[in-house]
C-alpha cells in the first residue's frame, strides 16, 4: 500500500520550472532516497510533501490524506527533520520535546511517557535536563529525530540529516533509524549526498535532476542499467560530472512564502 503517492507534480517560480511534472510512490514501511544534485529540486519537492509549499499542479496524498486541502491531518502524519538545526539552544533536552508535544496536542500522560520512550532510545534520557547549547552535533541530530517521532507520525522525512557529522556518529544514527523503520514500521523519506548511506539502508531510491525524475529503482537496478560498480558511478553517469549552483534554493528562499506551521501553532490546554 502506497503511504506517499506523487502524480504530475509541477512548481514554477515566475519563468523558471524547479519541479517539472513528476510522479512517484512510496510503500508503507519503505526506507526511500530521494538524490540529486544541489538545486536539482529535491528542497522544494520535500517542501510541497510537508505542506511547506503549494505546488502549481499535480496531485499529493500522505497516509489517505490530499496534501494541499488536508494540511492539518497531514501534518500529524508525517516528522521531519531538516537540514539546518531547528532545535532552540536556550532549552533542555526535555524542554524541547515538551514544547513539541504541546503544539501537537498531545495529552500529558502520553506526551511524557513518548518523551521518556524517545530519549532512551537515543540515549539521551540521562541528559535530559541539560541545556541543547551545550550538546555537540551528533546529539542535537538524536534529539531532533526523537523530537520529530514525539507524535507517532507515519513518516519520518530526512532531509541530509547527517550533514557535517563525523563517520561513527553517522553510521550510530542510521542505526537507530534502522531500528525505527523495524520496530514501528515508519516510512523514511531522506535526501543525501553520502552515497554509501543510500546503499547501505534504502530500498529504493528516485534521482531527481532539472526538475526531472531521471530513474528510479533499487541501487542493484541502479548499477546494473548504466554498468555501475557502485551507487556514486552510477549517480555520476546519470547526472554528469559538472558542479552545479543550487538555483532551485535561491529562488525558492527569494519567491517562496514560507508557511511553517503557523496552522498547527493554535496551542491548547493540554
Amino acid at each position: 500500500m502506497a503511504i506517499i503517492e506523487v502524480q504530475n507534480l509541477t512548481k514554477k517560480f515566475e519563468d523558471f520550472t524547479a519541479v517539472n511534472n513528476i510522479s512517484f510512490s512510496i510503500e508503507e514501511g519503505e526506507i526511500f532516497a530521494f538524490l540529486g544534485p544541489n538545486g536539482a529540486g529535491k528542497s522544494t519537492t520535500i517542501k510541497m510533501l510537508t505542506t511547506v509549499l503549494s505546488p502549481s499542479s499535480g496531485n499529493l496524498m500522505l497516509d489517505g490524506h490530499n496534501i494541499v486541502s488536508e494540511q492539518r491531518d497531514v501534518r500529524n502524519s508525517f516528522g521531519i527533520v531538516f537540514q539546518d538545526p531547528s532545535l532552540d539552544d536556550e532549552l533542555t533536552a526535555y524542554e524541547n520535546m515538551e514544547t513539541h508535544g504541546v503544539l501537537y496536542h498531545m495529552k500529558k500522560k502520553n506526551r511524557r511517557e513518548r518523551i521518556k520512550q524517545l530519549l532512551e532510545f537515543v540515549e539521551l534520557w540521562d541528559r535530559k535536563d541539560v541545556f541543547v547549547k551545550k550538546f555537540s552535533g551528533g546529539m542535537k541530530r538524536r534529539l531532533e529525530i526523537a523530537r520529530g517521532l514525539l507524535h507517532c507520525p507515519k513518516v519520518l522525512f530526512l532531509d541530509e540529516p547527517t550533514l557535517g557529522l563525523d563517520p561513527q556518529t553517522r553510521n550510530h544514527m542510521w542505526e537507530y533509524l534502522r531500528k525505527l523503520n523495524q520496530t514501528e514500521k515508519i516510512t523514511i523519506f531522506f535526501t543525501t549526498h553520502y552515497m554509501e548511506e543510500v546503499e547501505h539502508i534504502a530500498n529504493r531510491v528516485a534521482i531527481i535532476d532539472h526538475g526531472n525524475i531521471v530513474t528510479s529503482g533499487t541501487v542493484d537496478q541502479l548499477k546494473k542499467s548504466t554498468g555501475a560498480q557502485s551507487l556514486e558511478e552510477a549517480f555520476l553517469k546519470l547526472t554528469g560530472n559538472d558542479i552545479r549552483k543550487d538555483e532551485a534554493n535561491k529562488i525558492d528562499a527569494m519567491r517562496s512564502h514560507r508557511k511553517v506551521w503557523r496552522n498547527t501553532t493554535d496551542v491548547k490546554s493540554v
